[in-house]
């Protein structure tokens, strides 16, 4: 899931993040590298500690965030995704990488949904998903569930131009007939999720438009 805008279903996902959306993301990543927000929420996450570690993230698309963890001394990754629209560019870079060994990539896992079904990690990552996500309390609390250090994410920011700018995604979507939609979620409302599942906020920072959170457990 990458952007701000999420279909409801996998099927409404598996249209709206198609291949040519994949190889665009991919073609940009082997030119330039992580885009500042992707490489913020790895700052973070790298300060919890990466070395041997192991990272999940949660709507990862062609899973350039779970390459570089590798590259900084993760041990292993786990990418989930609800698009198999990214897994031909995934592979791609894996291989060219040469790092597909330490990579998992799991297809049509909805962890909100079912986070049993996703094996506990050090480190949980969600990068510009919890916008795309209506039910973030449900989305985050797997998360937390599942991060055994810590839980880094990123938001847009709250103010009345975002929240201005989402109701007009979703109205144009809604007016062209797709199942887009984008959220504009409360931080104090997303962190309070996470203090419920024993993580407490320790690094806050911002990239552009978005702010990121890392929260350790206590």
């Amino acid at each position: 899931m990458d952007d701000c805008c999420a279909p409801q279903g996998a099927d409404g996902y598996e249209r709206e993040f198609d291949a040519r959306f994949a190889r665009r993301l991919a073609r940009d990543y082997r030119r330039t590298g992580l885009t500042p927000s992707a490489r913020l929420v790895l700052d973070i996450a790298a300060s919890v500690g990466l070395d041997d570690a192991s990272l999940l993230e949660i709507g990862g698309g062609i899973g350039d965030i779970q390459l570089e963890a590798l590259k900084r001394g993760a041990a292993r990754t786990t990418n989930v995704e609800l698009s198999s629209a990214y897994e031909p560019e995934a592979t791609r870079l894996l291989d060219e990488a040469g790092l597909r060994d330490r990579a998992t990539r799991m297809l049509g896992v909805d962890v909100a949904r079912t986070p049993e079904a996703v094996e506990p990690a050090d480190i949980v990552v969600l990068h510009r998903v919890v916008c795309c996500y209506p039910d973030y309390g449900r989305l985050l609390g797997a998360a937390g569930a599942r991060a055994r250090r810590a839980v880094v994410f990123s938001h847009p920011r709250s103010t009345w131009v975002t929240r201005l700018g989402s109701h007009l995604v979703n109205a144009w979507c809604a007016l062209t007939g797709s199942t887009y939609r984008s959220f504009v979620h409360a931080p104090d409302d997303m962190v309070a999720v996470l203090r419920s599942e024993g993580l407490e906020p320790r690094y806050r920072d911002r990239s552009g438009p978005w702010h990121v959170i890392g929260a350790v457990r206590a």
